[in-house]
């Protein structure tokens, strides 16, 4: 997030938190940051498949792409619906 939003200088006393706290959807008006928003991008990077290099070991144990390719969808899909069911129920 400090990438984002240009915050590695050290003459910016503007911490990220102050800068989310700002930042605004141009069409609503409302905050783009919520607790809902904040607990769906919790579980979506929870159960995300983020390590690509566990997939290539995945694939050098089984010697095929079947469980790389299957755990890659399962992984995606679990971590998009749950982040879905949690925004959801908490907007």
């Amino acid at each position: 997030m400090a990438t984002i939003y240009s915050l590695g200088d050290a003459s910016d006393h503007e911490t990220i938190k102050n800068r989310l706290k700002k930042e605004v959807d141009p069409k609503t008006g409302n905050p783009r940051f919520s607790l809902a928003t904040g607990f769906s991008l919790l579980l979506f990077y929870t159960f995300a498949m983020q390590c690509m290099s566990t997939l290539a070991v995945v694939k050098r144990e089984t010697k095929s792409w079947k469980w790389p390719i299957l755990q890659l969808i399962y992984m995606t899909m679990l971590a998009y619906l749950s982040a879905l069911l949690v925004y959801q129920l908490m907007n």
